[in-house]
């Protein structure tokens, strides 16, 4: 081991000196996470008030607006205050807690998403025993998983990074993420390595194959039905897989920071690209399944209309 310090708290270098543009930043981030919260909002409330969505398809996605608002609260709050605050300096505890909930959001996403694959699988190929697989009971199963899934793979992650020695406590970061604290240790950090490996295969296995199948096999099937079938499948999947590729997109950006050297990209493209996969997915997958979707479309219309008389 190398001599190591014991460090209290992190500093976020990525922050920087921005001058006066703090306020400008700051209050694009507000507005940003103001409209990030009305439109994941409104449909969760949408979806929970209005009768005719109450279907699996829209209680998945309205599971996949709770985690967005989850995995946005573990980061706009913080990145609010360090716009403002001439220090960017965070509590040991406080970063490990921001990992937690970015990286349960993570997965929890992931998870959600395939949930959502192996929903519209079994309503295209299957749809004469939809509703005897698609019982109450597997609902709440398929929903509450991937929360129990990414909490205790992540409880694992954080258990074993609470145990390092540093030897600095520098992070070319907006927010704390665990392959930069753990690059700082001064202590051995094989079981990090092993076990960050096992939950990527882990994490994959679980949500990416399974997803791949499920629109292998919806594919297979509308390549075979009437035009009416193909219509309906691309109205409901087209969706979902934009917001799988854009979720994945985002979070490619991050791994590929963290393993490569990014020095040479421009700052901004570099803070974008960090915080893609927190900002976009929360902010468009509302507006997209709000426009695209037919039954939320009307719903809305409907509430807000209701509200509007009133």
């Amino acid at each position: 081991m190398e001599n190591s310090t014991h460090y209290e708290v992190f500093r976020l270098a990525a922050y920087g000196d921005i001058g006066q543009l703090k306020y400008c930043y700051f209050a694009v981030v507000t507005l940003l996470y103001f409209v990030i919260i009305l439109a994941n909002a409104l449909l969760i409330g949408v979806i929970c008030i209005e009768r005719t969505l109450q279907e699996p398809m829209y209680l998945f996605l309205c599971a996949l607006f709770v985690n967005q608002l989850y995995g946005s609260t573990g980061l706009f709050p913080a990145l609010m205050f360090y716009l403002l605050s001439d220090t960017h300096d965070i509590s040991l505890l406080y970063c490990y807690l921001q990992i937690y909930v970015l990286y349960t959001y993570a997965i929890t996403e992931f998870s959600n998403l395939s949930v959502m694959s192996y929903d519209r699988y079994i309503s295209i190929c299957y749809p004469l025993h939809y509703n005897n697989i698609m019982t109450p009971k597997t609902i709440c199963g398929l929903i509450l998983l991937p929360w129990v899934y990414s909490f205790f793979l992540n409880a694992i992650v954080i258990s074993l990074s609470l145990r390092l020695q540093f030897c600095g406590n520098i992070l070319d970061r907006l927010y704390c993420d665990n392959y930069s604290v753990v690059k700082l240790a001064c202590s051995n950090t094989t079981l990090n390595n092993i076990w960050g490996l096992v939950g990527t295969v882990l994490s994959f296995s679980c949500t990416i194959f399974p997803t791949i199948y499920s629109y292998v096999r919806v594919l297979q099937i509308c390549l075979k039905s009437s035009k009416e079938t193909k219509q309906k499948a691309f109205n409901t999947c087209t969706p979902h897989i934009a917001s799988m590729l854009n979720f994945s997109f985002g979070c490619l950006f991050v791994i590929l920071q963290g393993r490569y050297e990014t020095k040479d990209l421009p700052p901004i493209l570099r803070t974008i690209l960090l915080v893609y996969f927190l900002i976009c997915p929360p902010l468009f997958n509302p507006i997209m399944y709000g426009i695209r979707m037919v039954n939320i479309r009307q719903a809305c219309k409907k509430l807000l209309g209701r509200h509007t008389k009133t």
